[in-house]
């Protein structure tokens, strides 16, 4: 997890840094619904390389704002869910999606 001081002086863009690339929000997204396997993200994620995929996911676990889980089977199975820190996002991410669709009925 970040340190105060490595966090801009504002808000927004302490908001911003650690949720603002565009998939870090697809991701909440998906994740918002249910956890994920990395292989179910990565197929939902249209575009989506591996490697910034597995960035995304350690700079966001490193953040708090996802866990990561890994269950004792074989072949290994590894969940990712929204950890308490990232669920408080939900009425941020929800609000957006509520924008988007009002800016494109609006077109």
């Amino acid at each position: 997890m970040k340190t105060k001081d490595e966090l801009p002086d504002c808000p927004v863009a302490t908001t911003v840094s650690l949720i603002g690339s565009k998939w870090k929000l697809l991701i909440m997204r998906n994740l918002l619904v249910r956890p994920w396997r990395f292989n179910e993200l990565q197929k939902s994620l249209d575009g989506i390389s591996q490697k910034v995929l597995t960035d995304s996911l350690r700079s966001m676990e490193a953040d708090g704002i996802i866990t990561r889980t890994v269950y004792p089977e074989v072949p290994p199975r590894v969940e990712y869910a929204l950890s308490e820190l990232g669920e408080s996002m939900r009425p941020i991410i929800k609000s957006m999606e509520a924008w988007g669709n009002n800016y494109k009925q609006g077109l």
